[in-house]
């Protein structure tokens, strides 16, 4: 009760924190003040009660770790910690000025220590297991080890019965010395489960905080030290705090941190695992949470990969149905039998995520696989699906194409889950029984948690495919660029693209794959150039720290003489490693070369955009079929949009009518009545349904939604009806 025992004669019963001055007078009555001051200091609260500690010298029992100092530091440079840093520091340094451990704790539950010790103190028995307590005390079939039923029993004295027997100390086991000794209690070992656990130890991994270094982490290579002078552990992730988004613990009287609860039900459980996966707090480092950071990983992660299942699912059903209701199977060996580029590259690059993961999985660097998911999935849905479109919902080539581009997209998706099990359980086991559907017999299992993590399958790698698609995404994204600069969208289409570069392989890449490169930037051709030069022109940059030392007041002169040097020059510039201007030496090292536009690239038409060894170039000159075609795509756009707020399924057979109101046009603008009469061949492949004008639309027509949009400024009002059956 943190009160003065009758020890104290004058101050029995007070409290001592109350009794301060009046012990200060006490002693100064006495004369046996030396000196009395106040400063101030931190001072140990209890973190239940928040009131004073009162520290106090008790004897303790200890376990003489300093005996084997080195054989700890030597068993933890067997260990394999994330991250490495606190395996060879903090955790080494402690195991190196390593004390011997109070075990011993004046509390009244908890572990006994098994020690029985004579009332002289002179004889000391530490008994090994409840069998031996039974026949030195005599008494059977002990059930329960806690201090109240084993306090009583006391065992002889070995040096005869003419000392008292001995009785068990007071004191109970650290809680700490319990942990460290887990690998042992859970199995009952030695007493039972001998070979299990000797096929389980030491553990594979553990992970726990980084308080831990110099508590569990350090209990475990103590204990099994000391028994068996090896680690308890092979591998080990040292966690980092979470901490309130404002930085500061967190706290339960001070709620700074969101219900876990709610964080899950609003946004999933599989969410707030990535977000954590994915942060500091794997390698150590505090986090501060913040619930804009799980809603992130639902938006760049979960949603992307979720719509790419849910357009899979839905062409499954749509090709079931196409196909007289014979249910879709994916096809096994999509692998070795992909003859489209996409589905060779979108599965080499599966094979490449594969790997990628078991080795950052196998290194235990949990916080480098989110990124590479989120890549492969933007790879998946911005560039695979979405240049797969219409062969995935059958709108183009064969049946048999179909049912690979199906294939394809169904293994991919149902290795990612694989793949992804362990770091999101619910959602892939979700996404499984939907795909369990369209797999094959031998690939069915209750649930995705039965199925082992992929491995790379060799022949389905393909690193030229991929570094083909890769050049083909980088001559897309500058062109992109490119029509940003000019503020022209994706929908109007474009005359030309040059794609310019000395690198003739990456040329020939584009050219075979010249049509996804027209699609994605909506140009009617490219064509190819191995001089660059005609658009842009190498500029080699004097670095001014380095050179104006050594040329003084000759730099600006060599500077502009380096500057002015021809392309050919450069190159021999960079080949050589130096260059002489000026009657002046100038090394490679000292300078930089950038890429600027060249005065041939001066047509107001043409807008070019740069990387490396890559110009692309784009004609933005617009005709007036460019801007029929991008007011028709405008058009399909709406007609879409309605499809979607009245929640119709692909396969749903609908029919879209428009009426334009009288709206006035610019003498310079096209007229959307004019643009839809032009259009017609246009819609009958880019659009789901037919689009007829309102006064076709039959009188018992049942109408599902209508909706006026505004299209360059012109309005248009657009309604779909169910499809009359034949």
């Amino acid at each position: 009760n943190g009160r003065y025992t009758p020890d104290v004669v004058d101050f029995a019963g007070r409290y001592v924190k109350d009794a301060d001055k009046d012990v200060i007078a006490h002693l100064k009555a006495q004369k046996k003040v030396l000196v009395n001051q106040q400063y101030e200091h931190s001072y140990p609260f209890c973190w239940r009660s928040d009131t004073p500690l009162i520290y106090k010298a008790v004897p303790s029992w200890f376990v003489a770790v300093e005996k084997i100092k080195e054989d700890l530091v030597r068993n933890n440079e067997l260990t394999y910690w994330v991250p490495a840093s606190i395996q060879e520091g903090r955790f080494a340094n402690w195991l190196k000025d390593a004390r011997d451990w109070a075990i011993s704790r004046s509390r009244y539950w908890g572990t006994p220590i098994p020690i029985w010790m004579s009332a002289d103190g002179k004889e000391i028995k530490v008994l090994g297991s409840v069998a031996e307590l039974e026949e030195l005390s005599g008494t059977k079939d002990i059930k329960d080890i806690h201090k109240h039923f084993i306090d009583h029993l006391t065992i002889p004295d070995p040096r005869g019965p003419d000392f008292p027997p001995m009785k068990r100390i007071d004191d109970v086991f650290d809680c700490w010395f319990e942990s460290g000794s887990m690998p042992y209690a859970q199995l009952h070992y030695p007493f039972e489960n001998q070979d299990v656990f000797k096929e389980g130890f030491p553990a594979e991994f553990i992970a726990e905080g980084l308080d831990q270094t110099r508590g569990w982490f350090y209990t475990l290579m103590v204990i099994s030290t000391a028994l068996y002078n090896k680690p308890a552990f092979k591998n080990l992730i040292v966690n980092g705090l979470v901490l309130a988004a404002d930085g500061k613990k967190m706290s339960k009287s001070l709620k700074n941190y969101p219900d876990p609860e709610i964080v899950v039900n609003k946004y999933g459980a599989d969410a707030l695992r990535l977000y954590l996966i994915n942060s500091p707090v794997v390698r150590a480092e505090s986090v501060a949470f913040k619930e804009e950071g799980v809603l992130n990983i639902v938006k760049k992660v979960i949603l992307p990969w979720w719509n790419a299942f849910r357009f899979a699912v839905e062409n499954i059903v749509r090709y079931t149905d196409d196909n007289d209701g014979i249910p879709f199977t994916m096809d096994l060996s999509v692998l070795s039998s992909a003859e489209n580029v996409m589905d060779k590259w979108i599965l080499a690059s599966l094979q490449t995520l594969i790997e990628e993961v078991r080795v950052e999985m196998g290194a235990y660097r949990l916080y480098t696989v989110v990124p590479l998911l989120l890549k492969f999935i933007e790879q998946l849905t911005n560039w695979y699906v979405r240049a797969n479109r219409r062969r995935l919902k059958g709108q183009s080539n064969t049946k048999e194409d179909r049912h690979q581009a199906l294939s394809t997209l169904t293994y991919v998706l149902y290795n990612l889950c694989r793949l992804m099990a362990p770091m999101t359980p619910f959602i892939t086991e979700t996404m499984y029984q939907h795909l369990r559907l369209a797999l094959p017999a031998s690939e069915h299992v209750d649930s995705i948690h039965y199925l082992t993590i992929p491995e790379a399958v060799s022949e389905a790698k393909n690193a030229a495919v991929e570094s083909a698609i890769k050049s083909l995404q980088r001559v897309v994204e500058l062109g992109r660029n490119c029509r940003e600069v000019r503020n022209i969208g994706l929908k109007m289409p474009l005359k030309t693209l040059v794609v310019a570069s000395t690198s003739q392989a990456l040329l020939d890449e584009l050219r075979n794959l010249e049509e996804y490169l027209k699609e994605e930037l909506n140009v009617r051709s490219v064509e190819y150039e191995n001089k660059p030069v005609k658009y842009v022109r190498p500029v080699v940059v004097a670095n001014p720290r380095v050179m104006a030392k050594k040329l003084g007041k000759k730099f600006k002169e060599v500077a502009a003489a380096l500057a002015a040097l021809e392309p050919e020059a450069v190159d021999a510039f960079q080949a050589s490693g130096s260059v002489t201007v000026l009657d002046e030496t100038v090394a490679f090292e000292d300078v930089t070369v950038e890429v600027q536009a060249s005065e041939n690239s001066a047509n107001p038409n043409l807008e070019l955009a740069f990387e490396g060894n890559v110009v692309a170039v784009l004609d933005c000159n617009i005709d007036k079929d460019f801007i029929i075609e991008s007011l028709a795509r405008e058009v399909v756009n709406r007609v879409q949009r309605l499809r979607k707020a009245a929640g119709l399924l692909p396969q749903d057979m609908v029919v879209a009518y428009y009426t334009l109101p009288s709206t006035e046009v610019a003498s310079d603008a096209l007229a959307l009545n004019d643009v839809i009469a032009a259009s017609g061949e246009f819609f009958a492949t880019a659009l789901s349904c037919e689009l007829k004008a309102a006064t076709e639309q039959p009188q018992d027509a049942v109408v599902i939604k209508s909706e006026e949009y505004e299209i360059a400024e012109q309005t248009i009002v657009l309604t779909i009806t169910w499809a009359k059956k034949d």
